[in-house]
């Protein structure tokens, strides 16, 4: 008789803004296809903010970058083309020329929040990934969270509703609160059974050495 499959809490906190996480999501998802049939793993998606003070109509990346990390625009380029080959060797496809704004990502993660609910969170993540990263497209803008939503199979005027009011608003601050005040202030932050902690857009392999040793403990 063949052992069953061993279940595994992940709390993948992370921003919808934020390419790592992109790189991160995709690498955990390829380690778990390698574990498929000893791991059985339930992910959480939880909200991070890389910049909660965003101005509604976002910022240049570049004038952002340079503000924020103070990089020059060599260092900019270096930096964009490792994460397009570290996406690519994932099967996430970064089309930086196409990103020329950074956003307000807070209903975004309402929208996630709720999507968990209905069991569509893990798709409606990898579309806003998608939408940011590959096309470019504004992730704060209404009209296109409710159509990303849309495609993720969520209702479309709930959507608005959610999108119009503050619905989520006080449970995804919570829950920023919670990681934060445990140490999290960089994202991604993988988080296997509440204890162990694996930080950064590891390539597959890690993930997969990091579940094997939790399982097999």
């Amino acid at each position: 008789m063949s052992a069953q499959p061993v279940p595994v809490r992940i709390d993948f906190v992370s921003d919808v803004s934020c390419p790592w996480c992109a790189v991160g999501l995709a690498s955990l998802q390829q380690a778990l296809a390698k574990l498929d049939g000893e791991v059985q793993a339930e992910i959480h998606f939880q909200p991070f903010e890389l910049n909660p003070q965003m101005a509604p109509e976002g910022e240049d990346v570049g004038e952002h970058i340079a503000k924020k990390y103070g990089m020059s625009q060599a260092q900019l380029a270096q930096n964009q083309e490792g994460l397009r080959q570290r996406g690519a060797a994932v099967g996430f496809t970064f089309n930086l020329d196409a990103r020329q704004r950074i956003y307000n990502t807070f209903d975004a993660h309402r929208l996630l929040h709720w999507a968990e609910l209905e069991g569509k969170d893990l798709a409606l993540k990898q579309i806003f990934l998608r939408a940011y990263f590959t096309d470019g497209e504004d992730v704060s803008a209404h009209d296109t969270l409710v159509r990303l939503a849309e495609e993720a199979g969520l209702d479309a005027t709930r959507t608005r509703e959610i999108l119009a009011g503050d619905t989520y608003a006080s449970e995804v601050r919570a829950q920023e609160r919670f990681f934060m005040d445990r140490g999290i202030h960089s994202v991604p932050a993988t988080i296997i059974n509440g204890q162990h902690l694996i930080s950064g857009g590891q390539p597959p392999e890690a993930f997969e050495r990091a579940l094997r040793q939790i399982v097999s403990a």
